[in-house]
């Protein structure tokens, strides 16, 4: 694959930068000074490599051969839930809120308690607005600091031969009052702290874009949720049924052995099969339970306060016309795709902050105030003082640390490069998967309705004969163990097409950019922030 590139390493270095004399000079010049080297360094360019945005995947299809509608050839309808019938609507858009096409209330109901409610979403949102924090106060660093820095000092001055400095010489003890100022700058010639920057930048940007999986993640499992209890309900309501027609045939089976018109075999084969229809029911059962505790889970509450929505399969409907987003669009559209884009810029900017750690680097120094054994003297003009420092320092020999570091963060940028890539693969196959498994659900759905109506129809016809003593008992077992399998599986294949259904709204990136979902930072009520 070529789709993913990188720029040149040292694209766009320029070298600039110089120390300012430590001889004493006036104060404007010294501002004036500073002032230049500021414009400098924000003016100056940045070493690595200028991140470039990956091109999407050259391809126009998310399967072999041209997408075909899930009901093309079936066009069918079920008893349950209506029609199993599906179209793809190619390059339409997918909604911010796609669980409302099931047309639940109490499954929009319990997903908005999710959003609200679900302390994934908050942390998820934290760990983004701390990412936010970070990228401020690294812009921070590319402005200059002033430090206040008043100093009061109680000095013993030298005797005997040596003179004081003090116009009493009798004098040995005093206090020197010193309030001063420090404004320190380190000018970012090379560009480190501006690719600093960049990286935590796109640290917020993973952090965005891990917010948003973190919805879908929560709203697709809220949804799957929903429609397993269905699907569990369904086969428990199937297994009663069975287990009360068999529990007829067993009264009629003993009714016929008080009469001596069967034998006791047929009664106890009987029995046994009732026996194993009612074991199926405690695992069922036992499930159900534990998916009303997932779904109080993911709504955010304890166990002991169950949520009061419930779900069965005739209450949802079928989305019939299911929107996917041209191949170009996914890899915009999925948070996962775009999360991984976030880490290859931030490994990009990496390789830059490695480079710039081993050219030289400036620190610019100046401290103005005043000083004087008395403090009512400290605001004369003659007790004034000020210095300016430059300094640069340059790596000359680190045993190659620095160099192993930069080979170490080149190799980071080929590694998130390679995880970008099958992230895009995993994306394009997940949609593909879930268009595969639509394709066959139709006819799944179909032909488990049909089995269904064929072996309710063939139960009755031979409890009709056996009444009339045309069929066995056995027979008349074997038709109860069809009918019971048919039940289950049409439940599990509706309930497999539902959740299919959501499957591809979650694959295709589930329309967060439709929706808002980023809750507004608490506001900032410090009146020193700036410090």
């Amino acid at each position: 694959m070529t789709w993913l590139r990188a720029a040149p390493l040292y694209q766009g270095m320029v070298f600039g930068g110089g120390m300012v004399s430590c001889a004493p000079i006036r104060c404007g010049r010294a501002v004036a000074v500073l002032a230049a080297t500021v414009s400098l360094s924000l003016s100056a360019c940045a070493v690595g490599p200028n991140y470039v945005p990956p091109e999407d995947p050259p391809v126009g299809r998310y399967t072999k051969e041209p997408l075909k509608n899930p009901s093309a050839a079936d066009k069918v309808r079920t008893r349950q839930g209506g029609s199993a019938d599906q179209s793809f609507v190619s390059g339409a858009d997918i909604p911010g809120s796609w669980w409302t096409l099931f047309h639940s209330a109490a499954l929009n109901r319990l997903v908005e308690q999710a959003l609200a409610n679900n302390p994934n979403l908050e942390a998820a949102q934290a760990s983004l607005r701390i990412a936010q924090q970070n990228v401020l106060a690294q812009k921070g660093t590319l402005y200059p600091s002033l430090t206040a820095n008043p100093q009061i000092q109680g000095i013993l001055a030298p005797g005997l031969d040596l003179q004081s400095p003090l116009n009493n010489q009798t004098q040995y003890l005093y206090s020197l009052s010193t309030p001063q100022a420090v404004v320190s700058y380190n000018p970012d010639v090379f560009g480190g702290n501006r690719r600093q920057i960049e990286s935590l930048e796109a640290t917020t940007e993973n952090q965005r874009f891990q917010l948003e999986a973190a919805y879908l993640s929560l709203t697709g499992n809220v949804v799957a949720a929903a429609i397993q209890e269905a699907s569990l309900r369904a086969q428990i309501e199937a297994t009663r049924k069975v287990i009360q027609a068999q529990t007829e045939i067993l009264q009629l089976y003993n009714k016929q052995l008080s009469l001596g018109q069967i034998a006791g075999a047929d009664v106890v084969q009987q029995q046994a099969a009732l026996a194993l229809s009612q074991q199926l029911l405690p695992p069922l059962e036992k499930a159900l339970a534990q998916q009303r505790n997932l779904l109080t889970a993911l709504a955010g509450r304890l166990p002991s306060d169950e949520v009061s929505e419930t779900f069965v399969l005739s209450a949802l409907r079928l989305p019939t016309r299911l929107p996917v987003s041209l191949p170009s669009r996914l890899v915009q559209q999925r948070p996962d795709v775009k999360a991984a884009e976030a880490l290859v810029q931030q490994a990009s900017a990496s390789v830059g902050v490695a480079v710039a750690n081993r050219l030289p680097q400036f620190n610019l120094t100046a401290t103005g105030g005043s000083s004087s054994t008395r403090i009512a003297q400290v605001t004369n003009p003659g007790a004034a003082f000020f210095t300016i420092i430059g300094q640069a320092t340059a790596p000359i020999f680190d045993a190659g640390t620095l160099f192993r570091r930069q080979r170490a963060a080149e190799e980071g940028l080929t590694q998130a490069q390679a995880q970008y890539k099958a992230t895009v693969l995993g994306a394009f196959q997940n949609v593909a998967d879930a268009l595969r498994a639509l394709q066959a659900d139709a006819r799944a759905v179909a032909a488990a309705d049909a089995a269904v109506s064929a072996t309710n129809q063939s139960l009755g016809l031979i409890r009709k004969q056996y009444t009339a003593g045309a069929v066995t008992s056995s027979q008349v077992l074997i038709a109860q163990q069809g009918y019971l399998s048919a039940l289950i599986t049409s439940a599990s294949a509706r309930a497999t097409q539902y959740a299919d259904t959501a499957a591809l709204f979650v694959a295709l990136g589930g329309g967060w950019w439709n929706r808002v979902d980023v809750a507004p930072p608490p506001p900032e009520t410090d009146p020193l922030k700036i410090l």
